[in-house]
């Protein structure tokens, strides 16, 4: 990160300078406080905006700093380069004061690529900033940037329809399978996870790293081409219930309280419901709404035990929870794959232990 340079933009001078010394270690970093202006020359390889957005003037600073060229997001922002005549990405983080859904869709319609709560500690973000522009120098073409763009297009069109009770157009991924599953199994889960890391939304973080997971899952057990797709699309839309979910919710640090997991157990029998009504296949629906089911009846929202929850379920609940240990969050770090593998064995009464024991070995191919 040598040429340019990253730009914190902040009215909290109380807290730039810690940001400003932790970003300093990613690359050049040039603050802009207050009315300050851009140095002359200036280009930016990343944006860090800890400003108030719901402010007129707080949204003019950042506009004014965007490159020439940056174009309102779809997945990830983007700024023309007229030399290479392609599109070079460039991460934009915006440290939110509030994650409401219209305060998030903001961020996003300014160019953000990544939203973290205001509190994320400042090696957090400089994590997520090497993480974002590490996976930004990937060729276009390359398979798990693909795989990526095509489940992210996925995500956000069925959580828009979710949210807002419209039409599910189920048609698109199907669009997405074949490219995660070769991604997965051509670039590896390494890159594929440490892609999906650099996603601002939790819960499509989590999807698409879940779906992921499982491919690497399903093509470790060789199962056939067909049944690797169906398998795939429901760990991309097992969790699709949470659009209806509040985000207070959804973004808590820590514990929620007995009310809250109420809420946020609602989440299956959700999707399941939005994708009945779009015409999804049994098996899906099957998944979607039972795959916080356990063996020995203690899971929800029916309380299954045994014989009672199929295959795909249980597979799919492995999956789920390996990823939700693993993954990385602003307030937590992930947990490493022999921890979180043993906490899958521990579960003895809850998963099926041969399948635990095969998902072992397919995560630990994966470093071999």
């Amino acid at each position: 990160m040598n040429d340019g340079a990253i730009l914190l933009l902040t009215d909290r001078p109380d807290r730039s300078a810690a940001l400003e010394t932790i970003l300093n270690t990613v690359g050049r970093c040039e603050v802009v406080a207050g009315d300050g202006k851009l140095s002359l020359g200036t280009r930016p390889i990343a944006i860090v905006a800890d400003l108030t957005l719901t402010r007129r003037e707080s949204v003019g600073r950042l506009r004014a700093v965007l490159p020439v060229g940056q174009a309102t997001p779809q997945i990830v922002s983007q700024v023309a380069n007229p030399v290479a005549g392609r599109v070079v990405r460039i991460p934009v983080i915006c440290l939110m004061r509030s994650t409401s859904d219209q305060d998030l869709r903001q961020a996003r319609d300014l160019g953000a690529t990544v939203c973290l709560p205001a509190y994320t500690a400042p090696h957090l973000v400089a994590q997520v900033i090497r993480d974002q522009v590490s996976a930004r120098s990937e060729t276009a073409s390359g398979v798990s940037g693909q795989g990526i763009v095509r489940a992210t297009e996925a995500l956000t069109g069925l959580f828009a329809a979710a949210r807002e009770g419209g039409d599910m157009a189920l048609g698109v991924v199907e669009a997405g399978l074949t490219p995660i599953l070769a991604a997965v199994r051509e670039g590896g889960l390494t890159q594929w996870l440490d892609t999906v890391w650099t996603h601002d939304d939790a819960t499509y973080q989590h999807c698409l790293l879940v779906a992921g997971v499982s491919a690497q899952f399903v093509n470790f057990l060789q199962f056939r081409e067909q049944d690797r797709q169906h398998f795939v699309r429901a760990a991309l839309l097992h969790d699709l219930g949470k659009a209806r979910i509040p985000q207070a919710i959804l973004n808590k640090p820590g514990r929620l309280d007995a009310d809250e997991m109420a809420i946020m157990r609602t989440h299956p029998v959700i999707g399941y419901e939005i994708l009945r009504d779009s015409g999804c296949d049994a098996a899906t629906l099957s998944a979607v709404r039972h795959h916080h089911e356990m063996l020995d009846g203690s899971g929800y929202p029916d309380g299954l035990a045994g014989s009672a929850i199929g295959d795909t379920v249980r597979l799919l609940t492995i999956c789920d929870i390996y990823a939700a240990l693993t993954e990385r969050r602003s307030y937590k770090p992930p947990m490493p794959m022999r921890d979180a593998l043993a906490v899958l064995e521990s579960m003895d009464t809850k998963l099926e232990a041969g399948l635990v024991r095969c998902f072992g070995d397919a995560m630990s191919a994966t470093t071999a």
